[in-house]
């Protein structure tokens, strides 16, 4: 295996090269935004709360394609959101639009786009391969995630009735504490996933 392909993620180095490669990643990025958006509508009865598959679709995507592709994704997503089209876990009865990325959920978000940056960038190094360094790098990603949009939503989100935020308390007990361990449970998945698939395409190596 080459050093340019070692050295890749797990998409990026299955698909087809040359003059076809970046027709192939168009079609890889649609699709995989297509999962997310499928990922974002499946709702999972869980303690402390029912979660959807949304963040662990991310999760998985980061991880597969790199920084490159895997941000692209997720910005993908957002331009159907912001097309009006109904992507998001709560549309309809909500209404996606660039309005939408201005309430309780903007953050969370915004997030997407940091996950997918860290875990990608990882990922692109190796880190993929090893189950215990992808589930720290997601770990450590999710963090930020979680900061984002708690900080969003404690005051910075667009209210109905027009304040701006929930405050810290409420933001904290409504807006991450249910998740954390639904969360938790998303990394494991993700970060035994992913190198056990390098291992059955041959594509495992030691760890840096």
């Amino acid at each position: 295996m080459s050093t340019a392909t070692s050295n890749a993620a797990l998409a990026p180095s299955l698909v087809s090269r040359g003059r076809g490669a970046a027709l192939s990643e168009s079609a890889l990025v649609l699709l995989a935004s297509f999962v997310i958006i499928a990922a974002a509508k499946i709702s999972v009865p869980f303690f402390p709360v029912p979660m959807t598959l949304q963040t662990l679709a991310v999760m998985a995507v980061a991880a597969s394609f790199g920084m490159r592709l895997g941000t692209l994704t997720v910005l993908t997503y957002f331009a159907e959101g912001l097309a009006g089209l109904p992507v998001f876990a709560n549309t309809p009865p909500a209404v996606a639009g660039p309005l939408y990325f201005m309430g309780t959920t903007g953050g969370f978000l915004a997030g997407f786009v940091v996950l997918a940056l860290i875990v990608g960038f990882a990922a692109d190094r190796g880190v993929d391969r090893s189950p215990l360094r992808l589930f720290a790098t997601i770990l450590a990603a999710d963090a930020v995630l979680f900061a984002m949009g708690f900080a969003w939503l404690a005051w910075g989100a667009h209210l109905a009735s027009g304040a701006h935020g929930v405050g810290a308390s409420v933001a904290w007990s409504k807006g991450v504490l249910p998740f954390v361990l639904g969360d938790l449970l998303k990394i494991v998945l993700v970060a035994a996933a992913v190198p056990a698939v390098w291992n059955l395409i041959g594509g495992a190596r030691s760890p840096r």
